[in-house]
């Protein structure tokens, strides 16, 4: 009798100890997960939302908007070689808007010049940083129409806005990115082909700076070129 009662107690506690185990292991995976994933969201955290989230069908709708309130025309742009102050134009409002909500929202702060080609052209607004990733998948993923016909030239110091190179055959402008015409005589045979929407009043001793920089084979400068910082004057 002893015996069977021993066995029974001996069968009960080991029961004990193994639901222990199994809360305890339970416990360890709740305590380290939540831990684990609220790491991962400070370091993604997106900004509070100001704006709705832009895609090509609601840009213009919103741009059209943006420009009954938001009528500044002047920025300067902070480099590392220098200032650059551009006028924009209100005939190209939408191009206008956009180049100001994205001031803003100080989207082109830390982005580069990233394609240099002396006497012709240099052009920003992108970087390699994934901090530019992210401020664009905040912003919204969106192009806008070519406004080519207000008698704008591609002459020196014009600031226009390339096309979007993907199954684009109506060249729609790529709204994060812009260049400089430095090409002495202009560039007319742009013209047509991608939107004016301002020109440099100052600081186009920089841009020749920036322009004659050393660059790689895909026209990338040797030495990084950023944008410290772009802001409305006016």
């Amino acid at each position: 009798m002893r015996s069977v009662l021993f066995l029974s107690f001996f069968l009960l506690f080991l029961n004990c100890e193994d639901k222990q185990t199994k809360k305890k292991g339970t416990s360890k995976t709740k305590v380290v997960q939540p831990l684990e994933e609220e790491a991962i969201n400070d370091s993604f955290q997106e900004p509070e939302r100001e704006f709705p989230k832009l895609n090509s069908k609601s840009a213009m709708e919103f741009f059209l908007e943006y420009d009954k309130i938001h009528k500044e025309n002047k920025v300067r742009i902070t480099t590392d070689f220098g200032e650059i102050d551009i006028l924009l134009y209100n005939e190209t409002k939408f191009h206008r808007s956009n180049f100001i909500f994205l001031t803003k929202q100080n989207y082109f702060n830390g982005t580069q010049f990233y394609r240099v080609i002396d006497n012709f052209i240099v052009q920003a607004g992108n970087s390699d940083d994934i901090k530019t990733a992210r401020k664009r998948a905040h912003i919204g993923k969106y192009l806008l129409p070519p406004d080519t016909k207000r008698g704008f030239k591609h002459k020196r110091g014009v600031i226009s806005m390339p096309s979007s190179e993907i199954r684009n055959p109506h060249k729609l402008a790529s709204p994060f990115e812009f260049f400089i015409v430095c090409q002495k005589n202009g560039a007319h045979f742009l013209d047509g082909d991608y939107t004016i929407f301002g020109h440099v009043t100052r600081g186009m001793d920089v841009i020749d700076k920036i322009a004659a920089v050393k660059t790689d084979d895909g026209d990338w400068p040797d030495k990084n070129i950023f944008i410290r910082n772009v802001e409305v004057i006016e």
